[in-house]
């Protein structure tokens, strides 16, 4: 077979060749800058977080910065030990972290209070010195198999220990009309009882989805429907525009919305200011979760709010109404089964046959052997 050989047609050019095996520095920072282009906003923000707690512990517990070498796999393993709790024999919970070295991560401000650490914290942080020895090209300390051993079998005796995961509580049905009942303070109110509406109704959106709306994103179909687009996202990273419809109470809610706040471009849900002025600033995504919290408060509810209590509480009322997991699925756009069907379940069993298999009349019937 005949090769055409090209370099006989190239021009020459002033610019000496690259080592196939070194990456160039102007392409480490364009790689650099790709992967910081296309990570979510909160995304590099707890990673931020996470990398900064990561040095100044290890300054104060081993003298060593973060920095321009590896990490061997038992200073993860020290991590871990010193945040979280494990059971003694006694009842009492005890952690390694230094009294003296915990002050001065609070002092800080790089932690946010005195004691352990919760297991999804640990966990979330780990998993960040992972991609960051891997964005590095070094071997990950947190793929060794006795650390995820460890890691694996402390869950499991904190579960033992009756030491749950906390979650935030599931704005179903009930608690999203009490919130919805609040909101009758004039712009804001109708700003904020179309964001929540949107947000819930919508398919469960996430914060940053919600702030990420444009007001270009929208497109009404009738007086009770309209159609919003999603772009990238969390999950959907490919940019194709996805759909979503809202309906009903919450379309005419971003109706009455855009009445009071119109615009042709821009950030759907933007910022008030004084006198219930409408700015031209988008909400931020911290925002939203204090929307959230304060419709809650406002609306005397117990609980510990957020952002994404909107998001499970779609999740575990469309189970409760018994609609089917693939048109939530459509709808959240989760992609992992298993996330989504902690809230699912929780939701479905409250109608689930199996729950009531005495039937109301084997409750009330008198005991024939009493």
């Amino acid at each position: 077979m005949n090769v055409l050989n090209i370099t006989d047609q190239l021009p020459l050019v002033d610019e000496s060749p690259l080592d196939l095996h070194v990456l160039a520095e102007n392409a480490q920072h364009a790689a650099a800058a790709f992967i910081a282009a296309g990570t979510a906003t909160n995304t590099v923000r707890s990673y931020r977080s996470a990398l900064t707690y990561w040095s100044a512990w290890l300054q104060l517990r081993y003298g060593h910065v973060l920095g321009d070498a590896p990490l061997p796999a038992t200073v993860a393993v020290q991590f871990i030990v010193d945040h979280l709790a494990r059971p003694l024999a006694d009842g009492s919970w005890v952690h390694l972290l230094p009294p003296a070295i915990d002050a001065a991560l609070v002092t800080a401000r790089v932690k946010g209070g005195l004691g352990a650490l919760a297991f999804n914290t640990v966990s979330h942080r780990l998993s960040v010195l992972g991609k960051w020895h891997r964005l590095n090209g070094w071997d990950n300390p947190c793929e060794e198999p006795a650390l995820k051993t460890l890691l694996r079998e402390a869950r499991k005796a904190q579960a033992r220990q009756g030491m749950a995961v906390r979650k935030k509580t599931a704005a179903v049905l009930e608690p999203l009309q009490r919130m919805l009942t609040t909101c009758t303070d004039g712009v804001r109110g109708i700003r904020d009882r179309a964001l929540l509406l949107l947000a819930w109704s919508g398919g469960g959106r996430r914060r940053s989805e919600v702030v990420g709306l444009q007001i270009e994103d929208l497109r009404r179909l009738d007086t009770d429907t309209w159609l919003y687009a999603l772009g990238a996202t969390k999950t959907e990273t490919s940019g194709v525009r996805r759909e979503k419809p809202l309906r009903g109470t919450a379309a005419q809610a971003l109706a009455a919305w855009l009445a009071v706040a119109p615009a042709v471009s821009g950030p759907l849900f933007r910022r008030l200011y004084k006198g219930g002025k409408v700015g031209t600033t988008a909400l931020s995504a911290d925002q939203v979760a204090r929307i959230v919290q304060r419709r809650a408060q406002l609306a005397g509810l117990e609980g510990d709010w957020a952002a994404h209590s909107l998001r499970s509480g779609f999740v575990t009322e469309a189970g409760r109404q018994g609609v089917p997991l693939g048109e939530v699925m459509a709808m959240t756009e989760h992609r992992s089964v298993n996330t989504v069907m902690g809230y699912f379940q929780a939701g479905a069993m409250l109608s689930s046959r199996a729950t009531c298999l005495l039937g109301d009349e084997e409750l009330h019937r008198p005991d024939q052997n009493a």
